[in-house]
């Protein structure tokens, strides 16, 4: 499943499995205690400087899942760092450990900007994802949530806040509600063979 950002800023199936394997031997290189190596992008794309977040899972669990809507660095630094936090700082998980790299798939999400709405009926579950604030509660949830777990836009709405901490009804007063889109990828999307490098 992929959602795409917008065709005119679409990664081309090099520049996704480019990013996967940055993301697995940024991963691998901190668990093992290494020094992640050095890379430089040819294109365009992997130097923009982007939103993004990084998700593992493992035994189709989430086993950890960091990000930002914004970075000042290119893309591809981006998801080597977000793939490092995810692996060893997300607060809910112990840190990963060199046993546990084989069993962990990625998923990578590239993000449009933030969308500030006023009109719920801007929200299509499934397309956008959302982050919603309220006073200094804040919390967001990707795309694939909602089609992951079949929600409606008002049970997406609801489950952001419960993620923010909130009364399952509060974006309905007081909260900024901000939707993006996503371009969606993950490991098992490029089992069957690899593109040539983007570097």
């Amino acid at each position: 499943m992929t959602n795409l950002i917008n065709p005119d800023q679409m990664l081309t199936v090099a520049e996704k499995t480019a990013l996967l394997k940055l993301a697995r031997e940024a991963i691998e290189s901190r668990v093992n205690g290494n020094r992640p190596k050095n890379f430089n992008a040819k294109t365009a794309s992997l130097n923009q400087d982007s939103g993004a977040f990084v998700t593992l899972h493992k035994d189709g669990m989430l086993r950890g899942c960091i990000g930002t809507f914004s970075s000042p660095t290119a893309l591809y630094d981006t998801i080597m760092d977000l793939a490092i936090s995810a692996a060893t700082q997300d607060p809910r998980f112990m840190p990963l450990e060199p046993e546990e790299l084989e069993s962990i798939t990625i998923e990578v999400s590239v993000l449009t900007p933030l969308k500030e709405i006023t009109d719920i009926s801007e929200v299509e579950a499934g397309r956008h994802g959302l982050y919603i604030i309220k006073g200094r509660n804040r919390g967001v949830l990707l795309p694939q949530v909602a089609i992951e777990n079949g929600f409606d836009r008002q049970t997406f709405l609801s489950q952001t806040c419960m993620k923010a901490g909130l009364p399952r009804d509060a974006w309905r007063s007081g909260a900024t509600i901000f939707t993006f889109e996503a371009e969606v990828f993950r490991e098992e999307d490029f089992r069957d063979g690899a593109a040539a490098s983007p570097f």
